[in-house]
């Protein structure tokens, strides 16, 4: 109850560093070893320009490295968590190996330039997430939840295939840089179908309505595959695409497209969260909005602000997913849990928030240089404005800060935030600068502007609870939301045992 200390119940946390299995030990240093590496790797990139390939087989370019060290930062969190997550399982050792083979596939699958290559670990890298989620053998659950993952990427395989082949087709080159190469060559049915193929097979990897269900389906796996999941395996459709902006790039209405699918994602998402009951559903549910950003960016044309948004939100949600456990603890019911500002001070709270909204998207405008012109990143600081004036809002309203604190802290601890955004983009921007296409800004049309009307609509509909009021909406939302049968989990007596 509140106030009340929690107690130690369980006895003490094994140690890990005792009678542990040689392969998560090993596994785990070398993991880290391969993050130091990538580290290294990064900082000589930076300092020694020029092509290092392994011509027609491998490019290691900006995008490689930088995601390296991402993906072995996250892979070696989750081997070091898993140490004690995973100790004394059944299924530790093979838990470990296929961690260590998706990281070992996702780093290669970001240096692969041949087609046939870079296809080939595309489905690997699925497959190896599918086995992931069906970790535990004797979980029936568990393993309808990787059959169903399973299908999912093996769709998106199969329709990589056809634009990759498709590709190779029309340009004649069979590497990633050839077609970048040979893009003037595109156009008619044949980039339409490669290009629609691309960014649906994205669409599938990264969760985005209406391929969400394979991911709210997937909460039977470990929580530490659930923080590779969705902190590295979802990012892959903006990877996807950045690889491929030349082609997508070719011709508007598929941008137009990206942002449309992209908007309705991120809407979608929100609204799904809003209906969720259980902390893994929420943050399922925030991922498929967040992902639903990141390739809103790259159909703007801002590939590298599309790497930076997928990053960010890696870090955030692998930690996220890793102290979910924590805050069954933290949230117990309290008096002073939140704090709902009403009355007198709500057109306070509305001013100060938009203020703080208005302050963050200035910051980006300036340090970034997008928005000041009527092109689509206008379209880009409207979203973090959005985006900051949501999450000020939300400060606001929950924390046991007096009125006067939150209001002065909220500017304070906001506009520096996004001004490492900021930075952190402009870095990535930087870095990326050797890609074929890194910023193509589009023309702003009468579609783009109906997006942000609809996006800012929706949002005013959940803050005003229109969810909670229209009991079809809600009915609705809470189908859509709905795993998998095959995967619900039902009776603890099920899986205890696990």
């Amino acid at each position: 109850m509140s106030g009340q200390n929690s107690t130690t119940t369980v006895g003490p946390l094994p140690d890990t560093t005792a009678d542990s299995p040689l392969v998560p030990v090993a596994l785990t240093w070398l993991v880290w070893t391969m993050f130091a590496t990538s580290v290294a790797t990064l900082v000589a990139r930076l300092r020694f320009e020029g092509a290092w390939e392994l011509p027609g087989v491998a490019a290691v370019d900006g995008l490689t490295v930088l995601l390296w060290v991402v993906v072995t930062f996250f892979s070696g969190i989750v081997h070091s968590y898993s140490r004690r997550y995973m100790d004394g399982n059944a299924h530790e050792t093979r838990f470990f190996a296929t961690v260590f083979g998706f990281t070992v596939t996702a780093m290669a699958l970001v240096a692969a330039d041949h087609l046939a290559l870079f296809g080939a670990l595309w489905l690997a890298m699925g497959l190896l997430m599918a086995e992931l989620v069906g970790t535990i053998e004797g979980w029936k659950q568990a393993r309808a939840a990787a059959k169903v993952a399973r299908n999912y990427f093996v769709a998106s395989s199969a329709l990589l295939g056809v634009a990759l082949g498709t590709l190779w087709w029309a340009t004649g080159a069979s590497t990633v840089s050839g077609i970048a190469a040979s893009t003037e060559t595109l156009g008619g049915p044949l980039l339409l179908v490669a290009a629609g193929a691309l960014v649906v097979a994205a669409m599938i990897q990264s969760a985005l309505v209406p391929f969400h269900g394979w991911l709210l389906s997937s909460m039977t796996a470990p929580t530490p595959a659930s923080a590779l999941m969705h902190a590295g395996f979802v990012n892959a459709g903006g990877i996807l695409l950045t690889r491929f902006a030349p082609v997508i790039t070719v011709e508007p209405g598929v941008m137009l497209g990206i942002v449309a699918v992209g908007g309705a994602s991120a809407v979608g998402g929100k609204l799904l969260k809003s209906v969720q009951t259980d902390v893994k559903s929420k943050l399922g549910c925030s991922t498929v909005g967040q992902m639903g950003f990141m390739l809103m960016q790259a159909g703007l044309g801002f590939f590298a602000a599309a790497i930076t948004h997928l990053i960010l939100h890696g870090f955030y949600k692998a930690y996220q997913f890793l102290s979910a456990g924590a805050q069954v603890e933290h949230t117990a019911p309290s008096e002073t849990t939140e704090h709902t500002v009403g009355g007198i001070h709500s057109a306070t709270t509305a001013v100060m928030t938009l203020l703080t909204g208005l302050a963050g998207g200035a910051v980006f405008a300036v340090l970034t240089g997008k928005g000041t012109g009527v092109d689509s990143g206008l379209l880009l600081t409207f979203f973090v404005v959005v985006t900051t004036l949501h999450a000020a809002r939300s400060a606001v309203q929950h924390t046991s800060l007096s009125v006067t604190a939150r209001y002065g802290a909220v500017p304070l601890v906001f506009l520096p935030a996004i001004t490492v955004y900021a930075v952190v983009f402009q870095a990535v921007a930087g870095l990326l600068s050797g890609l074929p296409m890194v910023a193509a800004p589009t023309e702003l049309t009468l579609l783009h502007g109906a997006i942000a009307v609809a996006f800012v609509g929706v949002y005013v509909g959940i803050e005003t609870g229109i969810h909670e009021n229209s009991g079809r909406l809600y009915a609705a939302l809470l189908n859509l939301s709905q795993p998998s049968s095959d995967t619900l989990l039902t009776t603890s007596e099920e899986y205890n045992e696990y």
